[in-house]
């Protein structure tokens, strides 16, 4: 059987299984289908059926293996050899391996003018960290002479009142120090906070102001910190607006009950700190707080309306000194919410600096995950996440308020000695 016969066989097997038929001579050897002669390729294919042996002939293989050796190795001057010979010395293939050697010096370059780890900003960032960690792991907390009560208070709601009351607390008493914190806000979040219950059947600071009980009967423990105290408030504290309206010197009675709390405590429970925590008005529960502290602790979020905001609050503070409190003052301005990649932050920033630079720490709070998610657990970031930035910013914030009230005991003994008397007496 010659082969023309069995490649047309194959070639009706092939269309059997459903591959197409090769169309061609029958003579033509299995493989790549002819080009068409007129294209680009058809030189190479005129070729490459002259250099290939017909199976059927008994003419001498030495010859045409001879043959193709040449064309292989060049001896063959063919159109093809020549066309890819004169396209690999043309300009543009000169032009090719030009550019790829400048790119390759390029990227040599590159590598080797890649900044070390500490000359980028994320690492200078990592390091900076580092050196704060480091310097508040070593830092001691002076305790003040006497007891410090501080009212952390804004009329602009969402600021961070709550979260700083909370975690500038939590950061004094992992220091070491005894901390009560007061909660007036009727929504409870400094209780949650911190982990105590307040449902309504509680002991809360509405028995405190509405039925006169001691302040000492309605202080919970904090679990997570063992120097941290906390008087929680119910939703009960929500009518008590209207029910201080009728009541005799409705405006000292927080003052009288936190009085009367210190002054039996015995020495070695002394508290170094009071912080009250005020609800988003300018109602009688903050009243009671101005009257009941001798400083002002005013978070501010670095966004235009709590700045807007702010003016009304210190009118507010200026009337409660005149009528009621003498020894109110503003003692302390944290920026919160910070935002190192927006203007606004910044302007809001220097703008408060600029006004109140003694007041103003030095430590900015940023916006941070985890000072959102640890009240979800009944914890302060300080102990839900240590090492976050949150916490570490509270952390540098409670350290500056300490060093700030280092000698400054006498002061706050004599606002707390004084007579609830004056306005607060009137049953307006």
């Amino acid at each position: 059987m010659s082969l023309s016969d069995t490649t047309t066989r194959l070639r009706v097997v092939v269309a059997g299984l459903g591959f197409p038929v090769l169309r061609g001579r029958a003579t033509q050897p299995l493989g790549w289908p002819r080009s068409d002669p007129d294209s680009r390729f058809g030189t190479a294919s005129r070729i490459d059926s002259e250099t290939r042996p017909d199976p059927d002939s008994h003419t001498d293989r030495g010859a045409d293996s001879r043959s193709l050796d040449d064309l292989s190795s060049g001896g063959v001057d063919t159109p093809l050899s020549s066309d890819l010979n004169s396209r690999a010395d043309s300009p543009v293939a000169d032009d090719v391996s030009r550019e790829t050697a400048a790119v390759s010096r390029e990227t040599s370059s590159i590598a080797s003018d890649t900044p070390a780890a500490g000359d980028t900003p994320l690492a200078d960032g990592i390091v900076e960290t580092a050196r704060r960690r480091s310097a508040l792991a070593t830092a001691t907390f002076p305790r003040p002479d006497h007891t410090r009560t501080l009212t952390v208070a804004n009329q602009k709601g969402g600021v961070g009142k709550t979260t700083t009351a909370v975690n500038v607390a939590a950061a004094l008493a992992q220091a070491g120090l005894r901390v009560l914190v007061i909660d007036l806000d009727p929504q409870g979040n400094a209780s949650t906070a911190l982990g105590i219950d307040h449902h309504a059947e509680i002991p809360s600071v509405y028995d405190v102001l509405i039925d006169g009980a001691a302040l000492h009967d309605v202080i919970q423990q904090c679990a997570e910190l063992p120097t941290l105290q906390c008087a929680p408030a119910t939703i009960d504290l929500a009518g008590a607006e209207i029910e201080l309206v009728p009541l005799v010197a409705r405006e000292t009675r927080l003052h009288r009950a936190i009085t009367r709390h210190l002054g039996g405590l015995p020495e070695e429970e002394r508290l170094d700190y009071v912080l009250i925590d005020c609800p988003p008005s300018l109602g009688l529960l903050t009243v009671n707080a101005f009257v009941a502290a001798n400083e002002v602790f005013i978070p501010i979020q670095c966004e235009y309306y709590a700045l807007e905001g702010l003016s009304q609050l210190l009118k507010n503070i200026e009337l409660i000194r005149n009528h009621l409190n003498p020894d109110l003052h503003v003692s302390t301005i944290l920026l919160t919410m910070y935002d190192g990649r927006t203007r606004l932050s910044a302007q809001v920033a220097d703008e408060v600096r600029d006004h109140f630079g003694p007041q103003t720490l030095r430590t900015t709070v940023p916006r941070s995950v985890r000072i959102s998610e640890a009240p979800s657990h009944g914890q302060t970031v300080i102990t839900y996440d240590p090492l976050s930035s949150g916490a570490l910013s509270y952390l540098e914030a409670a350290s500056e308020l300490a060093e700030r009230g280092r000698g400054s005991g006498a002061h706050n003994s004599a606002a707390h000695n004084r007579p609830a008397s004056g306005a607060g007496e009137r049953t307006e």
